[in-house]
C-alpha cells in the first residue's frame, strides 16, 4: 500500500474549544494541513450542527466545518469533565478557543492553571473585542466585528440610504479571525519548538481588529488628510475602469481594465477604439477622473450580450474578467474541478457530498489527500481519546 503523504502539521496537537465559527475556523485549517485537532463539543454537541440544511439530524455544513477532526463531549459545568479537559491538554500542543473573553478563568481553567500544568501550552483565544480593553466584557458576533472594524459601513452602494448595508454574505469577520489565529498558533509553537526551554504563549485575536487589519490605507489616509473612505459600490475609486457590468440576460460581468494595455485591448473589444486614443482616458489618472463615460460606454456594449458570451468576447481580448459565480457556477467549473477545488467525498452521516479543497497546495501532497475524514458525530471519539489519556498515550490519534 502506498503510504499517505505526510502533510506539514502532522504530529502537532490541538485541542480546540470551539463553537459556532471562529475558532472551529481555526482549527479546520489547521487540520487540513495534518494536525491532530480534537474537538471538545458540550453533550448535545456544537450549535453550528443545528444550522443549515441537515439529512437526517446531521447538519450538512458540519461535514466541512468538522472534517479532519476528532470529536469527544464534556461538559465544563461538572468538575469532573473540567479535569478529563486538563489532562487532555497536558498531551496537548495548543489550546484554541473561542468563548468570551474571561470564561476560561471563571470555570477554573484560565491560562495561568492550564499552564501550570503543561508549560509549554499555546493558548489561542479568539473573541470578540479581545481580552483586554473596555469592551471586553461586551458579547460579540461576526456581524459585530463587520460593523465596527470598518468594513459595513463601505459595503454599501454610494447614495443609497433606504437599505442598510449588506453584509458580505458569509462571515467573514469570524473566518479572518479564525485564519489570524491559526497563524499566530502555529507560529508560537515553532517558537516553543525551537527553545527547549521556552513557555507557553497566549495568542490574543479578536473579530473587530481582524476585520480592521483589512482597511488598506484608510487609516493613514485619515490620520494625514482627514480623509473618510465612502462606500463605492461595485467600482475602485483608485482603478479605472474597474467595475461590475450589467448584462441582457440579467447577470453582471466584473471587469477590471484598470492598466494602460489592457485598456487599450478592452476598448478594442468592445468597439470603442477611439477612446484608448482620447487622451483624457491616457493613464489611470484620468480614466478615474472620467469615469462615469467609461462606465457608460462599457455598459452599452454588455447589455447588449448574455454575460458568458460577453465575457468570451473579452477573454479572447486577454481582459480580466468573470462572470458573477453562483454556488452551482462554482461546482460545475472544469477549472474548479480541474484543480480539485470542488471534491466528491463520501460522508458516513450524510452520503457523497462536495466539499471545498483546502486553501493551500504543497507538492506531492494531492488535495484530496488533505480530507482524511468528514465531520464525525458529536462524541465520536470519546473511547479513542479518553482511553489514550488515561494509558498516557501520547501518539497521534486516528479515527
Amino acid at each position: 500500500m502506498t503510504p499517505s503523504p505526510k502533510l506539514p502539521l502532522e504530529g502537532l496537537k490541538i485541542v480546540e474549544l470551539g463553537h459556532y465559527i471562529a475558532a472551529p475556523f481555526a482549527t479546520r485549517l489547521l487540520a487540513d494541513l495534518g494536525a491532530e485537532v480534537i474537538k471538545v463539543e458540550p453533550p448535545d454537541g456544537d450549535p453550528v450542527r443545528g444550522w443549515g440544511s441537515s439529512v437526517e439530524g446531521h447538519a450538512v455544513w458540519f461535514s466541512v466545518h468538522g472534517r479532519n477532526k476528532l470529536s469527544v463531549t464534556l461538559d465544563l459545568k461538572k468538575p469532573e469533565d473540567r479535569d478529563r479537559l486538563a489532562a487532555l491538554l497536558q498531551r496537548a500542543d495548543a489550546l484554541v478557543e473561542n468563548f468570551r473573553a474571561g470564561y476560561l478563568e471563571r470555570i477554573g481553567l484560565g491560562p495561568d492553571v492550564l499552564q501550570a500544568a503543561n508549560p509549554r501550552l499555546i493558548i489561542g483565544r479568539i473573541s470578540g473585542y479581545g481580552q483586554g480593553g473596555p469592551y471586553r466584557d461586551k458579547p460579540a458576533f461576526g456581524a459585530i466585528g463587520e460593523a465596527m472594524g470598518g468594513l459595513r459601513h463601505l459595503t454599501a452602494n454610494p447614495g443609497q440610504t433606504d437599505y442598510p448595508p449588506p453584509r458580505c454574505g458569509v462571515s467573514i469577520s469570524d473566518d479572518l479571525a479564525g485564519m489570524y489565529c491559526a497563524m499566530a498558533v502555529v507560529a508560537a509553537c515553532w517558537q516553543v519548538k525551537g527553545d527547549p526551554a521556552a513557555r507557553g504563549r497566549v495568542v490574543d485575536v479578536d473579530l473587530v481588529s481582524s476585520v480592521f487589519s483589512l482597511m488598506e490605507g484608510m487609516l493613514p489616509e485619515y490620520g494625514l488628510f482627514g480623509w473618510v473612505r465612502q462606500p463605492q459600490g461595485a467600482a475602485i475609486k483608485t482603478a479605472a475602469p474597474t467595475n461590475t457590468y450589467p448584462c441582457a440576460d440579467g447577470k453582471w460581468l466584473c471587469i477590471a481594465g484598470n492598466s494602460d494595455l489592457i485598456f487599450k485591448r478592452l476598448m478594442d473589444a468592445i468597439g470603442r477604439s477611439e477612446m484608448a486614443e482620447d487622451p483624457r482616458f491616457a493613464n489611470n489618472a484620468g480614466r478615474c477622473a472620467n469615469v462615469g463615460e467609461l462606465d457608460e460606454a462599457i455598459a452599452d456594449w454588455t447589455r447588449q450580450r448574455d454575460a458568458a458570451t460577453a465575457e468570451a468576447v473579452l477573454e479572447a481580448a486577454e481582459v480580466p474578467c468573470s462572470r458573477l459565480f453562483d454556488m452551482a457556477d462554482c461546482a460545475t467549473d472544469p477549472h474548479f474541478r480541474d484543480r480539485s477545488w470542488v471534491m466528491e467525498v463520501a460522508d458516513p452521516l450524510i452520503g457523497q457530498v462536495l466539499h471545498p479543497a483546502a486553501p493551500f497546495r504543497f507538492d506531492g501532497v494531492a488535495p484530496r489527500a488533505m480530507v482524511r475524514w468528514t465531520g464525525p458525530a458529536a462524541g465520536a471519539h470519546n473511547d479513542l481519546v479518553f482511553g489514550a489519556v488515561a494509558r498516557g498515550e501520547s501518539a497521534p490519534l486516528r479515527p
